[in-house]
């Protein structure tokens, strides 16, 4: 069948109303991917529906998290003629069928009207401020928010949880280096100071200086899962803990079906450059899980990383994995050995029922020394208190020494 040139008809319309609806809903798509679609539509036809959607969805869909929600906006704007008018109109219906199917929150913010465009004027308050949400949210919008899942999220929604993640501070728990420095309320006396200053008067001591042990935080390494069911909790915990840690050492390791180096790119100041490096530098971001190989690629070449048993390990990760059991747990049991705290973040433990039955999670379980659930802002605020308290001198395992 002849279609002729789309430019005289409407296929171009719809298809841009049609990407459009989808770069709300929060899919990378610019203008080189609906010309490609316009070029697969002619290609494929329009006699056979499945046969359109497949083609458009390997245009438009390149993470596998936007398969459903390109799915629901596909059976929207195809099952009736009026909704494409209303998505190029940029307006929405009036009244909704009865009938009409649940979306998701990215699919059904995607197909409201967005706000109109304001023109620019002098008097016109900067971007930045608009955006602000203490002026702009009422409470309870807040308390939504807070306790909203991020995996539940819409487009806008998840980008102003991640800019309110970042502001939210990690302080983590100290111990005593072995150097010393001076202190007014130090449980030693500072014996070259003391000589040092009876050598200025004669030999008199008229104070006694006094010093203690140096406080540092603990090393920290992050062990990010970066696989197709953690997309949304891996980069907002990466965008939490780029600002939280920035001050702080830090190691910072993603994985997947490998492991992934990120130190370099959290060595930025911004957190939009260290994401956009970590996006270019991740080649199996939205894949498969294989915890137990990611671990030993660390055992084997970055084990330095680990200082003193003394490291605090972030497992950020769901369990869910696909590859050897045995491997991993044999490297989860070094890992935990070689650790001040092993601590598993799992968005999933915010089910009241959660049961570890996928065999990593179960060996998780087993290994780590605390489990936390990080699905939310305020699971976020809450982090601190609990390293504190899985960090305390009672719970660190006990120092064995050698045998002589």
């Amino acid at each position: 069948m002849q279609l002729g040139d789309a430019r005289k008809g409407k296929l171009a319309h719809n298809l841009i109303g049609f990407g459009r609806a989808l770069r709300r809903a929060g899919m990378p798509i610019d203008s080189s991917r609906i010309a490609l679609a316009q070029q697969s539509c002619a290609l494929v036809g329009f006699d056979q529906r499945q046969d359109l959607k497949a083609a458009l969805e390997a245009v438009f869909v390149s993470r596998h998290t936007d398969r459903s929600v390109f799915s629901e906006l596909f059976e929207a704007f195809f099952r009736n003629p009026e909704i494409a008018k209303q998505l190029m109109a940029q307006l929405l219906p009036q009244t909704k069928a009865a009938t009409e199917p649940k979306r998701s929150p990215r699919a059904q913010e995607a197909l409201s009207t967005p706000p109109p465009i304001q023109k620019q004027t002098k008097q016109a308050p900067p971007k930045e401020e608009e955006i602000k949400l203490d002026a702009a949210m009422s409470a309870s919008a807040q308390h939504r928010l807070r306790h909203a899942d991020f995996d539940q999220l819409s487009a806008s929604e998840f980008k102003l949880v991640e800019r309110l993640a970042r502001e939210i501070p990690l302080p983590l728990p100290q111990f005593k280096a072995r150097r010393s420095v001076q202190s007014t309320r130090g449980d030693r006396i500072h014996w070259g100071r003391l000589l040092n200053d009876a050598g200025r008067f004669d030999g008199e001591v008229l104070s006694l200086p006094k010093q203690r042990r140096r406080l540092q935080p603990l090393p920290l390494l992050i062990l990010v899962d970066v696989s197709g069911s953690m997309e949304r909790y891996a980069r907002l915990m990466l965008a939490f803990l780029h600002q939280a840690t920035r001050h702080l050492k830090r190691s910072v390791y993603a994985f997947g079906t490998q492991l992934t180096p990120l130190s370099a790119a959290f060595n930025e100041d911004d957190t939009d450059q260290m994401l956009l490096q970590t996006n270019a530098m991740i080649n199996d971001f939205g894949g498969g899980t294989q915890i137990g190989e990611s671990l030993a690629t660390f055992h084997n070449h970055f084990r330095h990383e680990m200082v003193g048993r003394r490291t605090l390990v972030l497992l950020i990760s769901d369990g869910l994995d696909t590859g050897d059991l045995t491997q991993l747990d044999q490297h989860l049991n070094w890992l935990a050995k070689q650790s001040s705290q092993l601590v598993w973040l799992n968005p999933l433990l915010r089910y009241d029922g959660y049961a570890p039955l996928a065999g990593g999670a179960q060996f998780i379980t087993k290994h780590a020394h605390q489990m936390l659930a990080i699905h939310n802002l305020d699971s976020l605020e809450k982090l601190a208190r609990s390293l504190a308290q899985v960090t305390s001198e009672r719970s660190r395992p006990p120092f064995k020494p050698r045998p002589s």
